[in-house]
């Protein structure tokens, strides 16, 4: 799916300037907001005019779009190069919760400006954009499935991915007071102890 209309025709050109945009309006959305970012702004952080900036997209929501859409798309990809839905092994059910968990500290502020500003986007696109994040959910979900096979039914199975999913991006939206009491290494270790220990609990 591309939402994003454009008088455009090269491919490899959309992508180019598509990248620009992002990299540019990111940096503004951490420094202002999207409400408060202007496309003029965008533009000229992107390296080119504002009449070529609109070559490429219709609105400034389109730029949101593209920005959530290219946020979602490297935290899939970060995740999916740390699952090996082969290896069965509760060291692997751990190292896939803590590397998502390391992914959300590097990216913190990319999550957070999504999640404030996903709900400017038109119903079309942020269902969406809405929808890569239930696929990163059932990412998790294989994976619990695959280190504990037979022994968690699917309904807790399902929350207890949703669970893993929040408890990660929660570093993030909670940073101004868990980096007063947790160094990254300690929130992930309690966390995984939290979780290893509920797997036990009957």
């Amino acid at each position: 799916m591309d939402p994003i209309s454009t008088s455009i025709k090269d491919q490899q050109l959309i992508k180019k300037r598509r990248r620009q945009m992002i990299k540019g309006a990111i940096t503004l959305f951490k420094e202002k907001g999207f409400h408060r970012t202007t496309t003029r702004e965008i533009a000229k952080a992107s390296g080119f005019s504002i009449g070529t900036l609109y070559e490429y997209i219709r609105t400034k929501e389109d730029i949101l779009f593209l920005v959530c859409d290219a946020i979602y798309q490297q935290v899939q990809e970060r995740l999916v190069a740390q699952i090996d839905l082969t290896n069965s092994s509760v060291e692997h059910f751990e190292k896939v919760i803590r590397s998502y968990f390391c992914l959300m500290d590097d990216m913190q502020e990319e999550v957070v400006i999504m999640y404030q500003e996903v709900k400017s986007l038109k119903k079309e696109t942020k269902e969406y954009v809405l929808q890569k994040e239930r696929d990163m959910v059932a990412m998790l979900e294989r994976v619990i499935d695959t280190c504990f096979p037979g022994t968690i039914s699917l309904l807790d199975r399902e929350l207890l991915a949703n669970n893993i999913f929040i408890q990660g991006q929660m570093w993030g939206f909670r940073r101004w007071m868990l980096q007063k009491q947790f160094t990254l290494e300690d929130y992930i270790d309690r966390q995984i102890y939290f979780l290893m220990h509920s797997l036990t609990v009957k």
